[in-house]
C-alpha cells in the first residue's frame, strides 16, 4: 500500500500522469496480480493526494517488482515529485 503527497514544486501536468502510469505497471511486470489507485478523498489525510495498493502473487514476485526496468522508469520521473509512505503486508 502507498499514499503520497506532493512536492510544492509538481505542476498540474505532472501529476495528471500519475495514475494512469501507476496504472499501466499492471500487465508488465510479472507476478503484479492487481493494482489499485486512485486521488485519496478521506478527510483524515488531506495532505497526501494519491493512494493504492497492489497485490503480488507471491513473495518472489513482490521482491523482483522493486528492481523491475518498468518500475525503475517510473521511479526516475514520479520520486522527485512526491513524498510518499509506503506499507507492506502479507495475508
Amino acid at each position: 500500500m502507498f499514499i503520497f503527497r506532493w512536492r510544492p514544486e509538481t505542476t498540474d501536468e505532472q501529476k495528471a500522469r500519475v495514475i494512469p502510469a501507476v496504472r499501466a505497471l499492471q500487465g508488465q511486470i510479472p507476478g503484479l496480480l492487481e493494482t489499485w489507485v486512485g486521488t485519496n478523498v478521506s478527510v483524515k489525510t488531506p495532505d497526501y493526494a494519491i493512494g493504492g495498493a497492489m497485490k503480488f502473487v507471491d513473495q518472489a514476485a513482490y521482491e523482483a517488482y522493486g528492481p523491475h526496468p518498468v518500475h525503475q522508469a517510473l521511479l526516475e520521473w514520479l520520486m522527485p515529485l512526491i513524498e510518499a509512505v509506503e506499507a507492506d503486508f502479507q495475508p
